[in-house]
């Protein structure tokens, strides 16, 4: 594995909103996660893939990938005709434009020792792309305002600005298992901007391991978040209502409970796991002590069971229908809507509280629904 900077690109939410955790973070061993590993075994596809399309010298690495399965090669295809198309666009008013893959790009102007690998760089008369895959299927990314595509486009903007006539850059992030494929437009002069008030500041304090310790969303990829006092004492502060029912509670304590209570449900269950792996290391936790947890029987063999019941005479196999995202996996996208659009329905989701800032529309109550009538 390469070096990584400490104010990475991929980490500069966090450390923008939380400067003093990058150095807090220089404490852990980088442990990594089967989730990180498997994005890396996509994002080796994805190169192959389109160095492959585009003529290149490319090894095939399905070989050597730690994770590899028949989503992932739709996933790495889907990446590269997008990227494709891209190129196809910009030469419609480009004659000669450059299409750069895995490029590693240099922000420390801004941000000191700073750097990054962006995976598709694409310049053209006018506009810089920038595309990077997400290969995740949890958190969905978005490209807007994301600072990890505005530092790879300054990244950018420094190897090319004084090249080309280049007046935006247009950043996406391209994540196929969430159906997600978000792009950004931004001027050059708003980035500078942004990369002067906004980046260079919070980088210096970082850099220094200075500023506030701040809690937020950012705090899931942090090393330290399950030692942070910080965060405790953020989190804890919902002690104080004594977790009275919400009748005895004002509107504006429960406003304030419901901001706060998926964090808090986190961060206790980061402690829990992390409490965990140190009693199995030894460690031993006051008034508490390891036990074996609840387990189900299972089968040794099953190839073995099934033989044993049918000589008996029984069916030992379950016959069912297979589930609607595996069914279509199995035929495709559109043979899948092909033979089965008819036969399939979306029932309305169940209600949930969110904050405004999320993007999904307000549902009516059936009071409202009364009101309207």
């Amino acid at each position: 594995m390469g070096k990584h900077a400490l104010l990475s690109a991929s980490s500069s939410s966090r450390w923008i909103s939380c400067p003093p955790s990058a150095r807090l973070g220089e404490n852990y061993e980088d442990k990594g996660s089967d989730y990180a590993a498997e994005g890396t075994s996509a994002h080796l596809l994805c190169e192959y893939k389109l160095k492959k399309a585009l003529g290149l010298d490319a090894k095939e690495p399905t070989a050597d990938l730690t994770f590899y399965n028949e989503e992932m090669e739709k996933c790495a295809d889907g990446y590269t005709e997008f990227i494709l198309g891209l190129l196809e666009k910009a030469k419609e008013s480009c004659k000669d434009p450059i299409i750069l893959i895995e490029q590693r790009l240099d922000f420390s102007k801004y941000v000191k020792e700073g750097f990054g690998t962006v995976d598709a760089l694409l310049i053209a008369d006018g506009t810089i792309h920038v595309a990077d895959y997400k290969h995740g299927a949890g958190i969905l990314v978005e490209s807007q305002d994301n600072p990890q595509m505005k530092l790879y486009s300054l990244g950018a903007l420094e190897l090319f600005d004084d090249i080309y006539d280049i007046d935006n850059v247009s950043m996406t992030v391209y994540q196929p298992r969430r159906d997600n494929v978000s792009t950004y437009i931004v001027s050059k002069e708003n980035l500078y901007q942004w990369a002067e008030e906004i980046i260079k500041p919070a980088a210096e304090l970082a850099y220094a391991g200075e500023g506030n310790y701040q809690c937020g969303e950012w705090c899931r990829f942090c090393k330290a978040k399950n030692e942070c006092r910080a965060r405790a004492e953020h989190n804890l502060e919902l002690a104080r209502y004594d977790f009275k029912l919400p009748p005895l509670l004002e509107d504006d304590e429960v406003d304030n409970i419901l901001e706060k209570i998926d964090a808090l449900v986190s961060w206790a269950n980061d402690i829990k796991d992390y409490a965990l792996r140190s009693a199995l290391s030894g460690k031993h936790w006051s008034g508490w002590k390891l036990v074996e947890g609840k387990s189900n029987r299972k089968y040794i063999n099953e190839d073995a069971v099934a033989k044993v019941v049918q000589a008996a005479g029984y069916d030992p196999f379950e016959h069912k229908v297979i589930g609607i995202s595996a069914m279509e996996k199995k035929l495709g996208k559109s043979k899948f809507a092909e033979l089965l659009g008819n036969l399939v329905e979306k029932p309305q989701g169940k209600p949930t509280l969110v904050l405004h800032s999320d993007k999904r529309p307000t549902i009516n109550t059936v009071q409202q629904d009364f009101s309207e009538l």
